[in-house]
């Protein structure tokens, strides 16, 4: 099973505002599979390590070395944490603290030492992270399901939510309440499919609202119809085609993994297009410099990021100004992480992704709020 803990995305905002005379970002790959997590402990002893030579190389406190030593040492020594891990671990830590969160996503060993966290992966984990909701909806039933990248998909139940068409509508008769006698039975039945959609909206409303997944539709097409035209709660175009009565949670949630792949590699190409529409208004840019401004002003709508790469430097708290480094070392930190901080804080949308979804193949591009 996996265990899986991470920020949102405001959190990740706040988390560029700590800093400390030594910020530690270990990130790791684990697995789920408590009689194979040694090799994951060894290789955190080892990550510890490099952290641990670029602070020495510095010079740095040998007893500020020694705080932060002890909290990995306990952290390695923690039997219960180890025994709950999923693929992938996260670990920030100063000498005064040490925060872990576990990921879904498979990720590689990652070092990096400076007076703030490096992030980036885990704004990737957020920015696709295969969770939404399932409304499986037939006359005979109504299921509301929750799937997520890391646990078992399983039902929710909503207060007051109707168990089929029958719980609605009563046994179906064909009374006309316009005093002109009995409609035909198809006419009928459309108004209580109808009546029987509009009690699920109402019902599943003020759930999905509080929610940031978003929704996929499991049924049939004339259903679908009826619930895109009355529900106040917009649903992915993708759909799981069919009568859900008989799939299983785990069905669906299998089911819906190629309908998030495709809302996903649409907001990709939503960027893309809005780049070049923006392009010709001079509101894009793929340059570092440029961004690391724009986003220290506020003037950053949306960024993608690079998840791989690490450009080493500097930026100026309050003009934004770039100075990049020749290679990283425990006192300058990755200007694309940064950047990516410096955006979220002020309403930026930022999506972590592979250098290859980047137009131009970038290390990251923005679309500002105003021309450059």
């Amino acid at each position: 099973m996996y265990y899986v803990d991470m920020p949102s995305a405001a959190e990740i905002g706040d988390l560029n505002l700590a800093r400390s005379d030594a910020s530690v970002s270990i990130y790791l790959p684990t697995t789920p599979l408590s009689r194979e997590v040694e090799k994951s402990r060894i290789n955190l002893g080892n990550l510890v390590k490099k952290a641990v030579s670029q602070l020495e190389a510095t010079g740095f406190d040998k007893r500020r070395i020694l705080s932060l030593q002890e909290q990995f040492d306990d952290l390695l020594a923690d039997d219960e944490f180890w025994s709950h891990q999923a693929n992938s671990l996260a670990i920030l830590a100063t000498p005064e603290s040490l925060r872990t969160y576990r990921m879904a996503n498979k990720l590689s060993d990652i070092v990096e030492v400076s007076d703030r966290f490096h992030l980036k992966p885990l704004l990737r984990a957020i920015t696709f992270p295969h969770a939404a909701h399932i409304l499986a909806l037939s006359e005979n039933a109504v299921r509301l399901i929750e799937v997520s990248s890391d646990l078992p998909a399983r039902e929710i139940k909503v207060p007051d939510m109707p168990e089929d068409l029958t719980a609605v509508v009563g046994k179906t008769t064909n009374k006309d309440y316009t005093g002109t006698g009995h409609r035909p039975g198809a006419q009928g039945h459309s108004s209580y499919l109808t009546r029987y959609v509009r009690k699920i909206n109402s019902v599943m409303r003020p759930v999905l609202m509080r929610s940031d997944r978003p929704l996929i539709l499991a049924m049939t097409k004339p259903l679908e119809a009826l619930f895109r035209s009355m529900s106040a709660v917009p649903a992915l175009p993708g759909i799981i085609a069919g009568n859900p009565e008989h799939l299983s949670e785990a069905e669906l949630a299998s089911a819906a993994r190629p309908v998030l792949d495709a809302h996903y590699s649409d907001q990709i190409k939503d960027f893309h297009r809005l780049f070049e529409e923006r392009t010709g208004q001079n509101r894009t840019t793929t340059d570092i410099s440029d961004a690391a401004r724009l986003a220290t002003f506020g003037a950053i709508d949306r960024l993608l990021i690079d998840i791989d790469s690490v450009v080493d430097g500097f930026i100026d708290d309050d003009t934004g100004e770039v100075t990049f480094g020749a290679q990283g070392d425990a006192i300058n930190y990755g200007v694309v992480d940064e950047i990516a901080g410096r955006a979220l804080r002020t309403g930026a949308k930022v999506m972590a992704v592979r250098k290859s979804d980047i137009p131009g193949a970038h290390d990251l591009a923005v679309i500002s709020r105003y021309p450059i």
